[in-house]
């Protein structure tokens, strides 16, 4: 009787706020992102790929457990902010990493946490052996001091013990996933989670540690520049030129499935050409995201069109690895292996959010958008119109109404927003209360929310 097939290695990153745009694969001209070009090269090239949210710890949800974010209490706060010690990610909650691990799998998370405050939280409570990195959602590159609430001095953790680190977080993160895959051999399989801040504020570069020093407001917003943006978003690039070299040199790659995402659209300096919107806003700027898949030993390159969502990494990687998700907490994405595997067509997908800023509420159905902003509602083609600027709502009433009830029927599913605590005390500084789509996409929230 021959031996099952190994399972497949999976290296998982997930930049932080970074734009469609931000790599030149997907449209950047002012710098190159050689590595992550790479990477698509060698991989699948996303086109329509989207994140459960235009924040970055309600997306987080949605990657770990499969499922939409509204299902969890932690998942309404759209971020986790200051929320205290009781929302986060129930430790009982069957996760990628603790399935991954029931298999077999070794398992380590390098870099951001965000669902959830010790001592009730945190990765190795939710499936991980290993973690390095913060709990909270931002921390200053040079000196590790966290965002607003924490009472840290600094948010670098190794497993629960906290630690001290010098250097630039972008590369202190790829160091340590650099040496975690050396450490690792064909005889088990691994889940590695590299969660980098990068390029998420402050507005730091490699060679900034004075700027880094003087920051009082890691809100940052009297610094930053494209510059200085592009000089965070080429040192993420390295780190993962770096980490996908550590995994040459251990003779894994083949049988590694490398993905590389981002939480949600980009901020201030990002690039999301050709869509409106930014992080928050769930205009296509603010939830379309740069996705490369890389497996060598089962998949060619190619760009695919298959619309996907960040909750169905884990339907997928499960599939990859011969496994199922829980029965008792389906998943809410798809497996969508078999679009890349050419065992079928893309098929349309049916993909919902909301948001808490101007009531956002959004549906896509097929190539069709309904978006809601405040008191205006909207129908888009988001295929021929990726701008979002022919409101075809009353071209198409019965696909209009039609998209809205289906909207309304899922939210009926989830819990309701007003069991969110927003504890946090941010609120979005508003730039209009009326949504128009001549203009750009910025007229939500001129600051950042604290993800």
């Amino acid at each position: 009787m021959s031996n099952p097939p190994r399972r497949p290695n999976i290296v998982f990153i997930v930049a932080d706020d970074l734009g469609w745009a931000d790599l030149s694969v997907y449209g950047q001209r002012d710098y190159e992102t050689p590595h992550l070009d790479r990477l698509a090269a060698q991989g699948v090239r996303f086109t329509q790929a989207y994140s459960n949210s235009a924040v970055c710890s309600a997306t987080r949800f949605a990657l770990i457990t499969g499922r939409y974010q509204y299902r969890l209490r932690g998942g309404l706060e759209e971020p986790i902010a200051r929320a205290g010690q009781h929302i986060g990610l129930p430790p009982e909650h069957p996760t990628l990493p603790s399935l991954l691990r029931e298999a077999g799998y070794t398992t380590a998370l390098i870099g951001k946490w965000h669902l959830g405050s010790l001592p009730n939280f945190g990765p190795l409570k939710s499936g991980y052996d290993r973690f390095f990195g913060n709990y909270s959602g931002v921390i200053d590159y040079f000196t590790h001091k966290p965002g607003v609430g924490e009472q840290v001095p600094r948010d670098l953790w190794e497993d629960d013990v906290p630690v001290e680190r010098v250097g630039y977080y972008t590369q202190i993160l790829a160091d340590e996933a650099s040496a975690y895959l050396k450490r690792q051999t064909a005889a088990q399989p691994f889940l590695l989670s590299l969660h980098f801040t990068a390029p998420h504020w402050p507005w730091v570069g490699p060679e900034d540690e004075a700027v880094s020093r003087s920051i009082t407001d890691l809100f940052h917003y009297d610094g930053g520049n494209l510059a200085t943006y592009g000089k965070m978003v080429r040192s993420l690039d390295a780190a993962v030129g770096q980490v996908l070299s550590a995994l040459d040199e251990a003779g894994l790659a083949d049988d590694t499935i490398v993905v590389f995402t981002s939480d949600n659209g980009g901020e201030r300096f990002s690039k999301t050409w050709p869509f409106v919107g930014q992080k928050t806003e769930l205009l296509e700027g603010g939830l379309r995201v740069p996705t490369l898949l890389r497996w060598p030993a089962r998949l060619t390159p190619q760009v695919s069109e298959q619309v996907t969502i960040t909750m169905d990494w884990l339907p997928t990687l499960l599939s990859a690895a011969g496994l199922q998700p829980h029965p008792d907490y389906p998943s809410d994405g798809q497996d969508i292996l078999p679009a890349l595997l050419g065992e079928r067509e893309p098929w349309p997908r049916t993909l919902f959010w909301r948001y808490k800023a101007q009531g956002q509420r959004a549906v896509r159905e097929g190539d069709w958008k309904y978006l809601k902003i405040n008191d205006n509602e909207f129908l888009f083609n988001v295929v021929v119109d990726t701008r979002e600027r022919a409101n075809l709502s009353r071209r198409h009433p019965e696909r209009f109404e039609r998209l809205r009830r289906q909207w309304a029927l899922w939210n009926e599913e989830m819990l309701p927003l007003s069991e969110a605590v927003f504890s946090h005390g941010v609120t979005p500084d508003i730039q209009a209360d009326r949504y128009v789509p001549e203009r750009s996409g910025r007229v939500l929230s001129q600051g950042p929310e604290p993800s």
